[in-house]
């Protein structure tokens, strides 16, 4: 086999690990590389329709990257509904991605300390976080669960409900404190967001 052969082998495989992907940002990235390689290949091969397909899935490619990546930096994609802990749609959600959640949250458990309230966090018309807080009479929140779908983990819906939307001010917080206990992608991700440490945990100070 030639080093032809090899880079033909090595485009084809990174767009069936593109596949493979559950966060929608990570395909296309991966998607496109591998047309990319795919392209290179075919064109220094003259296998002319391989050229146009994965041009044509290149093109394809970068136009969904560049919405997504439009949709991540603009907030007026998200809304964020605030609704019962109790209510049957936090329920289902709890249910529906119960084997992600205790996997990613594994110190969390629905019935450990109930939750005072409950915020949904909704990309267009898709539900794509979930998170519980337990409140203290002196403002401060306390995370129970910040879980947000595979599909948009690549993206900052927790940026856009803790800093950006407004509603801990409105509701009157002043701190929000990260769980106890968190790994170290977690805690990158609170640090992104603006978490500080305090308190032997990670803090978020409300900008009033």
């Amino acid at each position: 086999m030639n080093w032809l052969d090899v880079l033909g082998w090595v485009g084809s495989g990174i767009v069936v690990v593109s596949l493979l992907q559950t966060r929608i940002l990570r395909l296309r990235v991966l998607n496109l590389t591998g047309c990319t390689i795919s392209v290179v290949y075919a064109l220094m091969g003259a296998v002319w329709p391989i050229l146009g397909l994965n041009a044509v899935l290149a093109i394809i490619n970068i136009y969904h990257l560049r919405k997504l990546l439009a949709a991540k930096e603009n907030e007026r994609a998200y809304t964020v509904v605030t609704v019962s802990p109790d209510d049957a749609y936090v329920a289902f959600l709890l249910t529906k991605h119960a084997t992600d959640i205790a996997a990613t949250h594994p110190d969390f458990t629905a019935n450990n300390t109930p939750a005072t309230e409950a915020h949904l966090v909704l990309h267009d018309d898709e539900t794509v976080g979930l998170v519980l807080l337990n409140t203290d009479a002196d403002g401060t929140a306390h995370i129970l669960l910040d879980y947000v779908t595979p599909r948009f983990r690549d993206f900052s819906p927790g940026r856009y409900l803790f800093q950006d939307s407004g509603l801990l001010t409105s509701r009157g917080l002043t701190r929000v404190m990260a769980p106890t206990n968190v790994d170290a992608p977690t805690r990158k991700y609170y640090e992104a967001v603006g978490f500080t440490p305090a308190d032997g945990r990670l803090a978020l100070t409300v900008a009033a």
